[in-house]
């Protein structure tokens, strides 16, 4: 099967553009095979000083570094773009059919094995979950995707027997013309106007996932998404529809505490689970439509959904610290996040929150927080700032804390005894942390100590 995508490549003007993690993995595997091609690497950075090990003894490489990086695309004949290179505000549309990626590559020889997942929120933990369930059942499987695991890098042990579950960003679904064989769409809220520039261009970069599909295809979506409901209302796709709905009529949905497929008793949502909160009861949802479409074993899948365990960053819980529960869900960086983590817990007496402000709307937070039993609410730069100050006038106690070791000291000062404190940012970390892993890592490492100071 790869070596359909090294045909493809052969002899070709090859360029990869930008050279993080996936280009990487995309020079290696070109070289594995095409040893004495030449290609080009394409990259704001100073490729060759950061990366000398690796390519020091190429002697076929061109480079392009600067900030001029993204001139005269037009000369190569592939262009393999990594997810994180944005075109916003520039014109493509000499390029635009010369550009590719690991992903397309990928399932324009293999679709039929691909199960892709997306969303704003719940991706990566609904992948996770559907790779465990399959791997549980000894199925070949791999978790690929924008989850941290290039797809390149064990495409050789790739076979007609094997399933890729590929979590897919609106960065690697944005120049896709090729969509997967199961396609899941969890849902769509405001993000990545960074990238995107638009909240249309996002969603639409996320329906790639369906646009593509033939007959033979399956198409997974949320019914109570009101956004990813309006895109297949109005549009003719071609696969099979299946919805997922926690309140209303849909393919697979709820009563009388039960989930149902087709009439099917599938799964008690009184279970005890660790994945907390009903965003986490509809990615399970999503998880078991797609065990009943695979055939597999319902009992052996109940099981491993009832024992995974949360990721990294997802509502993780920290520890319980002078009869205080600290939960980190860094990964919040939209409103919908922090309200479901909120809903999910129930008991949170502190929020910690803030963050970058990328102009995404807030006020279904603000009034959300008006309404809730939290009492103290520790804003931070810049988001928390805006938002405390729309809540001054109500009967919370607003803290406005610039740093995250205040916040952190701050929350064991106030948080009531037997409840929780929770870090749920509602905005991008971007301002004072590398990524939202940073943020977590460190606000994890700052409740154990302050609470462990004398």
């Amino acid at each position: 099967m790869y070596r359909k995508i090294i045909d493809k490549l052969k002899n070709k003007n090859v360029a990869i553009l930008g050279f993080g993690m996936e280009g990487k993995s995309t020079y290696r595997f070109i070289r594995k095979y095409l040893n004495n091609q030449n290609i080009t690497i394409i990259d704001k950075n100073d490729i060759l000083k950061n990366n000398y090990e690796l390519l020091k003894d190429d002697n076929n490489i061109n480079y392009v570094i600067g900030d001029n990086y993204l001139s005269n695309l037009d000369k190569y004949d592939i262009i393999i773009k990594s997810p994180g290179i944005s075109f916003k505000d520039i014109n493509i549309s000499n390029i635009k059919t010369k550009i590719t990626s690991q992903l397309e590559l990928l399932l324009e020889v293999d679709k039929e094995n691909v199960i892709g997942v997306t969303g704003t929120k719940g991706k990566s933990t609904t992948s996770s979950l559907i790779y465990q369930v399959l791997k549980d059942q000894n199925y070949k499987t791999y978790l690929l995707g924008n989850i941290g695991n290039p797809i390149f890098d064990e495409i050789e042990k790739y076979d007609n027997d094997t399933k890729l579950v590929i979590e897919m960003s609106s960065h690697q679904l944005e120049f896709i013309k090729v969509s997967p064989h199961v396609g899941i769409i969890l849902n769509l809220f405001e993000d990545h106007f960074d990238h995107a520039g638009s909240v249309k261009h996002y969603h639409e970069c996320k329906m790639h996932m369906f646009d593509y599909q033939n007959s033979d295809d399956i198409a997974i979506y949320s019914k109570d998404n009101e956004s990813l409901n309006n895109y297949i209302l109005k549009n003719n796709y071609k696969s099979t529809l299946y919805s997922v709905s926690l309140s209303s009529d849909a393919s697979i949905n709820i009563k009388n505490d039960y989930v149902y497929f087709e009439n099917e008793k599938l799964y008690n949502i009184n279970d005890k689970r660790n994945l907390l909160g009903n965003h986490n009861l509809s990615n399970i949802m999503f998880v078991l439509l797609v065990v009943k479409l695979l055939k597999l074993d319902l009992n052996k899948a109940i099981n491993t959904i009832n024992e995974f365990k949360t990721l990294k960053h997802r509502l993780e819980y920290v520890g319980e610290f002078n009869k205080i529960k600290y939960y980190d869900d860094a990964i919040a960086t939209i409103p919908a996040a922090t309200i479901n983590a909120v809903k999910a817990l129930e008991n949170v007496n502190t929020l910690i929150f803030g963050g970058m402000d990328r102009g995404i709307e807030y006020e279904s937070l603000i009034e959300f927080l008006k309404d809730s039993n939290i009492d103290n609410l520790i804003c931070m730069p810049t988001t928390g700032y805006n938002i405390g100050e729309k809540l001054k006038d109500t009967n919370k106690n607003i803290y406005f804390i610039e740093s995250l070791d205040d916040a952190v000291k701050k929350a064991k000062e106030v948080t009531k005894k037997q409840s929780i404190c929770l870090l749920s940012p509602a905005a991008a970390s971007y301002e004072y942390f590398k990524n939202f892993e940073e943020k977590g890592n460190y606000f994890q490492k700052l409740v154990k100590k302050t609470n462990c100071d004398k």
